[in-house]
């Protein structure tokens, strides 16, 4: 069935996906204000490289509304209200909802677009669905390692990062303060971990 976007039930949608990447994005803004409390500086990155992807989906969503410029659209929907004491709590909140919004919003909203005749919404659905299973992942994988204190802990010596200036050294765990930069340990990560590594 084809009908107008401007009645579709997918305009509503694409409105409640902006919404929803929109609020994602302050949590973990707030999230890393936490852990940056806590010394726990890859984390916070953790929360703010995440963040900084769920404002690109948000622009994403919205460009799709520019026929709809100038109105108020009606919408309803349920968004999570995460207000923790630890960070782990925020980090499983944040694989939870990332599940969600892959398993069950996003897959729902691109059958709704492609059986109301929006092929590249539904497209677009899908594939950012994808990136928020893996955005999922990230954050039960740091929650997983904060959980079993092995965020700065590895049973085999493994190569660890400084993110502040990039200090390499291979460890079972990494020093307390960086011999070149100073930061201390909690700006420390494990170097598959890092975005943009290079493979040896």
């Amino acid at each position: 069935m084809s009908v107008l976007f401007e009645n579709s039930e997918t305009k509503r949608n694409v409105l409640r996906a902006f919404a929803g990447e929109s609020q994602a994005r302050n949590r973990y803004t707030f999230a890393a204000g936490l852990a940056k409390k806590n010394g726990l500086h890859v984390i916070e990155a953790v929360f703010t490289f995440t963040a900084d992807q769920e404002r690109a989906h948000a622009k994403a969503y919205y460009e799709l509304l520019k026929p709809c410029s100038g109105e108020n659209i009606a919408i309803d929907g349920t968004y999570p209200v995460d207000l923790y004491e630890t960070v782990l709590e925020h980090l499983r909140a944040a694989q939870h909802n990332e599940y969600q919004e892959w398993e069950h919003d996003y897959t729902g909203f691109a059958h709704t677009a492609k059986e109301e005749g929006f092929p590249e919404v539904s497209h677009l659905f899908s594939q950012i669905a994808r990136i928020e299973q893996t955005h999922g992942d990230r954050f039960g994988q740091f929650a997983d390692l904060l959980e079993q204190n092995k965020l700065f802990i590895s049973e085999t010596e493994c190569q660890w990062m400084c993110l502040n200036c990039g200090y390499l050294v291979t460890a079972t765990r990494p020093p307390e303060l960086c011999p070149v930069c100073k930061h201390p340990q909690g700006f420390f990560v494990r170097v598959e971990m890092v975005p943009f590594q290079m493979k040896r």
